[in-house]
This record gives structure tokens, C-alpha cells and sequence, in this order.
């Protein structure tokens, strides 16, 4: 008696590069629209106070970082974009979509840096407060929120220097919906003689009907 063992089939699995290519975009994908996120949610927060006298004594002030740099938040936006965009392009232009996104995310990470001390903003709202050109702001306190924006600057940053090692490896949007400009062939359905309509239309068409 004979007995047969039923032996699982091995499982096929993807080839090391196509598996580092899923793996790396979708990591890249992750970073970039995290750090994107997170960018954008810090500009919007404040991220330095203080106050400036004024006639009924010391006025508050406060500064969003939107208020202190526009660039963090405009930034983030263009590495969105290139994120996206990384996707639809292939060879050199995808290489240069994915330097764009790295340069995002480095720009990113110096201009919250740099505005985590700027005064500037509140120095303005000073001088509108006490109506005094002169008057700066005083008793100046920073928060969090500018590392907070580098922080997501460093995620897009990574996104880039991902998508510059394994782009190639990354598959592209499908061009079966482009269209080339060429005008496509009308399906046309036979002619029915017994249908007056059908008669009429072929010699709109400039069609024999009886196909004599």
C-alpha cells in the first residue's frame, strides 16, 4: 500500500530588487506625506510670544510660524507635489523630480531652524500695538514648534534621498488612459435594412446601404 504525502508547492517569491522597490517607495511615500503633514500643521502654530508696553501697561503678543516664515509651509506643499509627481515620470526626469523633493525637505528643515529665534515678526506686531516704529517686542519666549516643522523638513528629506537611490526600481502610472492625439476608429453597427434609421444614417455617412 502506497501512501502519498501531499507536499505544500513553494511559494514563488519577488525578486530581492522588486522587493526593495515596493519596500522603499512605500517608506518613501510614508515620510514624504508624514513630514509634509507635519510641516504644515507647525506653521500653523505659535511659535514665539512675548509683549510690548503700551499705555494701559504690557500688551501680549504672539506669532504663528506662517507669521515668522512663509517658507516651511510653502516648501512642504512643492514636496507634496514632487511626491506625487515622482510617480508619473520615468528616467531623468525622474531623477530630477526626486532631487526637487529632497531639496523640499532640506530647505524645509533650514528655514524652521532658522526662524526658531527670529523676532521679527513680533517686533512688527510691536510697533503696530504701541504705534511707536520703535517699539520691539520684550520678554520674548520660543516654543517647540519650529523643530517640530525641521523635523517634518527631515521626513521629506528622506523621502528624496529615497526616491534618488530607488526610483528606478519604482514602477509609473499606467498610460493606457494617454492619449496620443490620434483619432481612434468609431465602432460602427451594421446596417439593418429593415431599419429606416440605420438606412438614413449610412447615407449621412456617405455609405451605400444596399452594399451593392
Amino acid at each position: 500500500m502506497e501512501y502519498v504525502t501531499a507536499l505544500p508547492h513553494p511559494r514563488s517569491e519577488a525578486p530581492a530588487p522588486v522587493r526593495s522597490g515596493r519596500r522603499s517607495l512605500a517608506l518613501a511615500l510614508f515620510c514624504g506625506a508624514l513630514g509634509a503633514a507635519v510641516a504644515l500643521l507647525a506653521s500653523r502654530q505659535g511659535w514665539s510670544s512675548g509683549t510690548v508696553s503700551v499705555a494701559g501697561g504690557a500688551f501680549p503678543l504672539t506669532a504663528t510660524g506662517s507669521e515668522v516664515t512663509g517658507v516651511p509651509a510653502a516648501l512642504a506643499i512643492v514636496g507634496l507635489a514632487a511626491l506625487v509627481a515622482v510617480l508619473a515620470v520615468r528616467g531623468a526626469g525622474r531623477l530630477l523630480v526626486a532631487g526637487l523633493l529632497a531639496l523640499s525637505g532640506a530647505g524645509t528643515v533650514a528655514a524652521a531652524l532658522l526662524g526658531s529665534g527670529n523676532g521679527s515678526a513680533l517686533d512688527e506686531k510691536a510697533a503696530r500695538a504701541a504705534g511707536d516704529t520703535a517699539a520691539t517686542a520684550t520678554a520674548l519666549t520660543h516654543t517647540a514648534w519650529p523643530y517640530v516643522a525641521a523635523l517634518g523638513g527631515a521626513l521629506i528629506l528622506l523621502a528624496g534621498l529615497l526616491a534618488l537611490r530607488y526610483s528606478r526600481l519604482w514602477p509609473a502610472m499606467s498610460g493606457r488612459y494617454e492619449r496620443d492625439g490620434t483619432p481612434r476608429p468609431r465602432k460602427v453597427r451594421p446596417v439593418d435594412p429593415d431599419r429606416p434609421e440605420d438606412l438614413w444614417k449610412a447615407l449621412d455617412r456617405g455609405e451605400d446601404p444596399t452594399g451593392a
